[in-house]
């Protein structure tokens, strides 16, 4: 099994939600996605959040709160490895201070987009957007909330 930490900003203004448009780099298939990514060696969840909002959008951004942790085990026949991978995902919510949307200079990001939170559900999408709106909607004490079913335009 493969594992990996990851942060993510739920970044939600003004009824509309900032999405990364991931672009895989075997296939060439896109999904819509939260800005964050992996945590690296010794790097604080906290750091990495803001880091990787910086480096997919463009944007610098403060934390506001921690909003929850969802894990997740994907199949090895659904798994991009072709093993069994477990993501444990770490969400804040976050605000974005400045600078300008681009594309992810030498990355995966092709585009980062302010999306009407009513769009979200007719996108092609990862499972993290609707963690990440359920954590910030319900904001739960506990932190987590139920699993979020994947198929149709819903993917891991």
């Amino acid at each position: 099994m493969s594992f990996r930490l990851a942060a993510y900003a739920v970044c939600i203004d003004d009824g509309r939600i900032l999405l990364a448009r991931y672009v895989s780099p075997t296939t060439g298939a896109t999904n819509w996605t939260l800005p964050g990514g992996k945590v690296e060696h010794a790097e604080d969840p906290f750091d990495a959040v803001i880091r990787e909002v910086a480096e997919e959008t463009g944007c610098d951004a403060v934390v506001e709160r921690l909003l929850g942790v969802d894990s997740r085990v994907i199949p090895a026949a659904e798994a991009r490895a072709g093993i069994e991978h477990q993501n444990v995902g770490i969400f804040y919510q976050v605000r974005i201070t400045g600078g300008v949307l681009r594309p992810e200079p030498s990355g995966d990001t092709a585009e980062s987009v302010w999306t009407p939170l009513p769009e979200v559900e007719r996108l092609r999408r990862s499972s993290l957007v609707d963690v990440g709106l359920a954590l910030a909607r319900t904001l739960p004490a506990t932190g987590h909330v139920a699993a979020v079913p994947v198929g149709g335009l819903v993917r891991h």
